[in-house]
């Protein structure tokens, strides 16, 4: 069909992209979704086993550096909107190894980019680009104050600094040559499906395992939550809502210090596994702090509230519990992400 919408969601595999892949198919059966993803350490197709058999979902195994494979797909398909969220994420892994994340981040943005405007150049009515960032980019916050859409960026970590140069190109491919574009910089995200090199996955892991929890610093660094269904369903509106060449936070008004969040974790798993109340409290370990951190993130989320009528719908302990239940009757899944070169991964960034 001639004018059939295609959308390419790059990173489909992985933990909020596996929300928003299903999302987009099963709420527009009409739309043929194209998921595409490396299958990296943290890709992983049984997040989408609930969908892969629907007539609109098709997953391509691909690179998004691999810039004559970006190509051939484009214009095979002719996708008449991309949701990018393939990225190195992971602070620490950026710290030990920034290249990898120059090419993922920047590189491969720019491939996008590149093989987008090469298909629709000059005809980009009802087509959209949506970039997924990070809140990170803007750097650290003192006590006081919030994340606007127009902070100045000052990112303070290699993964802060590519996907900061990321933005700054699909801002430059707009003035450049009008490609249509949505940014979304968004705060820390949890929920189900949620690889355990994170915070919260990592120590629900650990916690079940009796291994220590470890807590970087004192532990008083401060970071908004979102539940990943809520970024779901933002980034969803804000692709078929925003307004072009707009940005839009995206946060769960919902700050945490990081040893606040662990103490109700703690009390959370111990009471859904039925062990006395401070057993996992007791796991709590206090590691070196990593290079570079920032001490707080808080997002406001205003401008997305206000124009497009999102809000969260769960309270944080709501959206952790839920996470808590997710991770609980999904041991095999834990037990799989977490076999092999997770534990390589593991020993890398935590033993000394």
């Amino acid at each position: 069909m001639e004018n059939k919408k295609t959308i390419l969601i790059t990173g489909g595999a992985g933990f909020i992209g596996s929300h928003v892949v299903r999302r987009f198919v099963t709420n527009y059966p009409e739309v043929d979704i194209y998921n595409l993803d490396a299958l990296t350490y943290a890709g992983n197709l049984e997040n989408l086993r609930d969908i892969e058999n629907r007539p609109n979902y098709f997953f391509v195994k691909g690179d998004i550096t691999d810039t004559v494979f970006i190509n051939k797909l484009f214009q095979e398909h002719k996708f008449t909107g991309v949701i990018h969220l393939a990225a190195e994420s992971h602070v620490d892994r950026s710290i030990k190894d920034p290249i990898s994340f120059v090419t993922t981040n920047i590189v491969g943005t720019v491939n996008l980019l590149n093989a987008f405007k090469g298909v629709w150049e000059g005809n980009f009515k009802d087509k959209r680009f949506y970039h997924v960032s990070t809140d990170e980019v803007y750097g650290s916050l003192g006590e006081s104050g919030l994340f606007t859409e127009t902070t100045s960026y000052d990112p303070n970590s290699p993964y802060s600094a590519s996907k900061a140069s990321s933005d700054h190109f699909v801002r430059a491919y707009g003035e450049t040559y009008g490609l249509p574009y949505v940014i979304s910089n968004c705060s820390n995200n949890y929920g189900p499906n949620h690889f355990p090199e994170k915070l919260i996955p990592l120590f629900i892991n650990n916690i079940i395992n009796y291994k220590p929890l470890p807590v970087y610093g004192d532990g008083n660094y401060t970071r908004d939550w979102l539940y990943v269904v809520d970024h779901a369903i933002a980034i969803d509106l804000a692709f078929h809502k925003g307004k072009n060449h707009e940005t839009y936070n995206i946060g769960g008004f919902n700050e945490w210090k990081n040893i606040d969040l662990v103490r109700l974790l703690c009390k959370v798993m111990d009471e859904k596994l039925g062990r006395a109340i401070g057993t996992s409290e007791k796991l709590i370990t206090y590691v070196k702090d990593r290079p570079g951190h920032d001490v707080r993130y808080a997002i406001d989320a205003s401008k997305i509230s206000k124009e497009l009528n999102w809000k969260p719908t769960v309270t944080f302990e709501e959206g952790l519990e839920k996470t808590v239940d997710w991770f609980l009757s999904n041991t095999e899944w834990l037990a799989n992400v977490t076999s092999g070169a997770y534990r390589e991964y593991y020993t890398s960034m935590y033993t000394k």
